[in-house]
């Protein structure tokens, strides 16, 4: 009853301060006070008057299916600059390692592989139609920023930590995650070493630059044990120096440990990644800040691959469901229905493009991390969130 009493005296406020300002130029009548009925008469009782009100107010009909107010939103300076200059280029120039088993690294043939390197294809194909047509540029630590910064690269895929730090003050944006990761200490089996306290007094080789140099300050202070960093440049001189036995300890992201280990260490056998976890370590693509257009692309194409995974679509059967899907999210994805890539500033096959010739996620985890390679990591979190893990793909609609 209070909500009705509220809608006629909101309504009746309106309709008098119509009246005040529409009069029509005539001379403003005082108001009337109520007349008292006639004796025998009943008086209209307002419940009536507030009831019609009330239909009229609750009731107004709209249309079923309504669309969405389409808005033309400005489009910021540098909207659109980056794809303008990969398309007039004629290929996408990636940032990556190059020093990493399983993530980038020039194999003997003289080709980059790896997870990282997979996805900077995954992104020419996008863009191309052509999943060859990107030129890899191996980056430091120390400079992986910078090239990005000055337009020397396109987009950096390089396994690199998204913080918020890193968020704000570079003039970059991480896209998404496409692993999530945790930073961990690696010694010799032999060494007797097992928890952060019997490092008291030793040496940890670590990267120059990176989160790792900080988390390790943060937990050995925190901890109250002293240590002495060995700090270098690069993978191969970090490793190198650890494998020589000039520390005690080496440390980095568990997947780097890992693959390092696996890839590079004369007798993998012979070290082990002690069971415990400095920090997280969310890795993933990152762009200028300004082109939104370009941050859409590479976000959507890394979509791409867990949607695919997802829906059952791989590089070995997309032709097959391109001609008998069903499911409208499928033939969304694959630009059957609907014009996606469109609004990407792609053409609609885009996503077809990627699967067809990287592959889903599990596709490209499996050839570079996958059960069987040398440099084998679990998926763990990096597991569909249908099957233990983190990752989804939104809606493309």
């Amino acid at each position: 009853m209070t909500r009705i009493t509220y809608s006629l005296f909101a309504v009746l406020a309106i309709l008098a301060f119509l009246a005040v300002a529409c009069g029509g130029g005539g001379a403003t009548q005082a108001p009337q006070a109520p007349q008292a009925p006639a004796s025998g008469a009943q008086a209209s009782p307002v419940v009536e008057t507030v009831e019609v009100i009330k239909t009229v107010v609750v009731t107004v009909p709209v249309p079923a299916g309504t669309p969405q107010v389409q808005v033309k939103v400005a489009q910021a300076p540098g909207f659109g600059e980056t794809l303008k200059a990969v398309q007039g280029r004629g290929k996408l120039i990636c940032g990556v390692n190059g020093q990493l088993p399983g993530f980038s690294f020039l194999n003997p043939e003289g080709k980059y592989s790896g997870f990282d390197a997979d996805f900077c294809r995954a992104v020419a194909a996008a863009v191309f139609g052509d999943a060859t047509k990107v030129e890899f540029r191996a980056t430091t630590t120390g400079e992986r920023f910078t090239v990005l910064q000055t337009s020397e690269v396109d987009v950096l895929i390089r396994n690199t930590t998204w913080t918020l730090v890193r968020d704000t003050e570079l003039g970059l944006n991480f896209t998404v995650t496409t692993f999530y990761d945790g930073q961990g200490i690696m010694v010799p089996k032999d060494s007797g070493i097992t928890t952060l306290k019997d490092l008291e007094g030793g040496t940890i080789c670590v990267q120059k630059g990176t989160t790792t140099e900080l988390n390790l300050a943060d937990a050995m202070s925190t901890n109250g044990i002293s240590y002495t960093p060995a700090v270098f440049e690069d993978v191969n001189a970090t490793y190198g120096a650890y494998a020589e036995g000039r520390c005690d300890a080496v440390t980095s992201d568990k997947s780097q440990l890992s693959s390092v280990a696996k890839g590079l260490l004369p007798d993998p056998e012979k070290h082990v990644i002690l069971d415990l976890t400095l920090s997280k370590e969310p890795l993933g693509p990152v762009v200028r800040q300004g082109d939104d257009q370009w941050f859409d692309i590479v976000r959507w194409t890394i979509f791409t691959t867990l949607a695919a995974e997802e829906y059952g679509v791989s590089s070995t059967n997309v032709d097959e469901m391109r001609s008998t899907a069903t499911n409208p999210e499928i033939k969304r994805l694959l630009g059957l229905e609907g014009d996606l890539g469109l609004k990407l500033g792609l053409t609609n096959d885009w996503a077809y493009n990627v699967i067809k010739q990287v592959g889903n996620y599990a596709e490209i985890y499996d050839r570079s991390l996958g059960e069987g390679t040398p440099t084998y990591i679990p998926r763990g979190l990096n597991s569909l969130y249908k099957n233990g893990g983190v990752l989804y793909s939104p809606p493309f609609r």
